[in-house]
């Protein structure tokens, strides 16, 4: 496996995009669409896609007992369980908006409950959600549900409530075990907890178990990497989703709990990264688009072997619908042609909702332009490769093309006449290759304050 140079490390290390969507949020429209603007968008989406391949829906659920400070995440920190109820009549109050201007049953190919902790909330509570927003909607036959598990608060209770309700997925946040990295992230979940709800997720039949686990955290080594994943390892999940630890903390002010002297620098970071993909390509996982590994068995290993995977606000998915609901505070919705997220305080979510108003913070409404960007974009974090058209080379600029041809040189891309493929080489930097894509970013101003994480 290749060491990357530093210097390419140094070069390509910018604050860069995550690119679940383009444009990107900094860049959307300074106003906001209506909710009649909106509402035709959706419209003309499901209108397109609902019979043919269904809607996905992610509900996003804020509450958290204790703040987590690497988490970059809209949270709301309360150990106040009695804001349950009240969240979900909200949530359900959104919901009905939206079936009251489909024009016919919505058939939910996928969902996702998102946070946060969604178990956080009862188990009694998430089934009252999801009956209330299945009950006036149809199941595709291949749905994708799943949720975001806690290790320390994931009960036996809310894994067999979820799965009656037919989820088969569930990804449970590790981060790292090694108790210093812990204590100073303040993530405090001992080996023990996690293979209690593993092991009962499996004995209940779940399909698909998903490790998140971050690099780049604070006092992580080689050791501890290596230690995790010998730990992480014993309970072989199905996939595994290996992020880069996105230090923002003039966004996360709990990030400022521990400073840069505390993270490993440039090259030592990127070191923990290889140093984790060489040891879970040896424990036969695959790497996927950014970030992600999964066992041959796993569905999104083969949407990454048939060139099906798709990505959205959700991140990489094995469902290509073209229109996402996200409903909850601070939720962000993908029509095709436009997007917009939900106010980001749960009171002014409710609030507005109360109104019988969507809860609208900010949008976009894509132009032609966008379109053929973003559909580059995708090409190029699902597949790894893209195929040149004549509408999208007329969109880009000189200064494109010659920074493509760098890539090139540096061996991150393969370009010919007809198609552009990312390297093995050039996968570390796909958020990179990406960006040279982003018309918005291009022609931006430059930034007064950091706006993105860094890419490698």
């Amino acid at each position: 496996m290749e060491t990357l140079p530093s210097w390419l490390i140094q070069k390509y290390n910018v604050p860069a995009p995550r690119y679940t969507s383009y444009p990107t949020v900094p860049f959307w429209d300074k106003e906001a669409p209506t909710a009649e603007q909106w509402f035709t968008v959706v419209n003309r989406t499901f209108t397109e896609s609902n019979t043919a391949k269904g809607i996905s829906l992610y509900i996003h659920l804020p509450f958290c007992e204790a703040l987590c400070t690497y988490c970059g995440c809209n949270t709301r920190i309360t150990k106040n369980h009695g804001v349950e109820l009240g969240y979900i009549q909200a949530v359900l109050q959104e919901w009905y908006m939206y079936l009251n201007e489909f024009p016919e049953k919505p058939i939910i190919r996928e969902l996702h409950l998102g946070g946060g902790t969604p178990t956080f909330f009862s188990p009694e509570n998430l089934k009252m959600l999801l009956d209330g927003i299945t009950q006036d909607a149809i199941i595709h036959p291949e749905r994708e549900f799943s949720f975001e598990g806690h290790p320390n608060n994931t009960t036996a209770a809310h894994l067999q409530v979820l799965y009656d309700c037919g989820f088969r997925r569930v990804s449970f946040g590790i981060q790292d075990f090694d108790l210093r990295v812990q204590k100073t992230i303040n993530r405090l979940q001992p080996y023990e907890n996690v293979l209690r709800v593993t092991e009962q997720a499996r004995e209940i039949g779940y399909e698909s178990v998903n490790f998140d686990l971050i690099y780049g955290l604070p006092y992580q080594t080689p050791e501890t990497i290596t230690a995790t994943i010998a730990q992480v390892a014993t309970l072989r999940p199905d996939r595994i989703a290996f992020y880069s630890y996105a230090h923002v903390p003039w966004v996360k002010p709990g990030q400022r709990s521990y400073t840069e002297k505390d993270l490993p620098d440039n090259d030592a970071k990127r070191a923990l990264y290889e140093l984790g993909k060489q040891q879970l390509t040896a424990l036969g996982y695959t790497d996927i688009g950014m970030d992600h590994f999964a066992l041959p068995h796993d569905p999104l290993y083969h949407a990454w072997q048939n060139n099906t995977l798709h990505r959205n606000f959700m991140g990489y998915t094995t469902c290509h619908t073209d229109l996402l609901i996200g409903l909850g505070a601070s939720s962000i919705s993908d029509a095709r042609y436009a997007y917009l997220q939900n106010q980001k305080k749960v009171e002014d979510y409710k609030a507005t909702l109360t109104n019988n108003s969507l809860a609208i913070f900010k949008g976009h409404l894509l132009s032609p332009e966008d379109l053929i960007l973003k559909e580059a974009i995708l090409a190029i974090t699902c597949t790894g490769k893209l195929t040149w058209t004549r509408e999208l080379i007329s969109l880009l600029p000189d200064e494109a093309f010659a920074e493509l041809n760098q890539m090139e040189a540096e061996g991150l891309i393969q370009n010919k006449a007809d198609q552009l493929r990312v390297t093995s080489r050039g996968k570390a930097f796909i958020r990179n290759i990406a960006m040279v894509f982003d018309g918005k970013l291009r022609n931006s101003q430059p930034a007064t304050s950091p706006v993105f994480s860094k890419a490698i």
